[in-house]
């Protein structure tokens, strides 16, 4: 998660930080105090929707407001029609990774929001991508969806690591639908 201090958030709002602290103080920005300090913290969530409650321009968080997806696929068809569901007019942001090395290498640079992992790709390798990203705190409110084949083969694996499961086909839009309902509740507060 990433915070700001009160200077940064001061930078961005292009107010005093004296300002900003009182902003904190009254309650209006929320945030935390680091313990043994008087530092203030302020989450980028509760930065972002103090910022559209009161009409001011998001500047560089603007991208950062957007839902982030990862796709973990190989099936063009599959990614294309994901991307046209989840357009960055409706405030979605999509990267695509080919396989688990790639997955973990847009995940730390991307920070997605929700993980779309295709079965596929080989059961094995997408149950270890599941499985190290919740190993990672970083990724602890990631939403995890599992696309599984439908190959009339039976699956079963540890749906612990994942949030929701998708058999295929599916229709595209219904995911999409979905996202935006697991993605809102965990951007509420954006």
């Amino acid at each position: 998660m990433k915070v700001f201090t009160t200077g940064q958030v001061a930078k961005i709002c292009k107010v005093a930080p004296r300002t900003v602290s009182k902003w904190f103080d009254s309650g209006r920005l929320k945030g935390y105090r680091i313990p043994g300090s008087q530092d203030r913290r302020i989450p980028r969530e509760y930065l972002i929707k103090f910022l559209k409650e009161h009409g001011m321009p998001l500047g560089d968080l603007e991208d950062e407001a957007m839902a982030k997806i990862l796709i973990v696929a190989q099936d063009q068809v599959l990614i294309e029609n994901l991307k046209r569901e989840l357009p960055p007019e409706r405030s979605f942001k999509v990267a695509v990774a080919a396989s688990g090395f790639e997955a973990g290498i847009q995940a730390e640079s991307f920070h997605p929001d929700c993980i779309i992992t295709d079965f596929s790709i080989g059961k094995v390798e997408a149950m270890q991508i599941c499985q190290n990203l919740r190993k990672n705190p970083d990724f602890s409110e990631t939403i995890l969806i599992a696309l599984l084949p439908d190959d009339g083969q039976p699956v079963s694996f540890d749906r612990s690591a994942i949030n929701e499961t998708f058999k295929k086909p599916f229709d595209a839009s219904l995911l999409a639908e979905r996202l935006r309902t697991l993605i809102g509740s965990v951007k509420e507060l954006v």
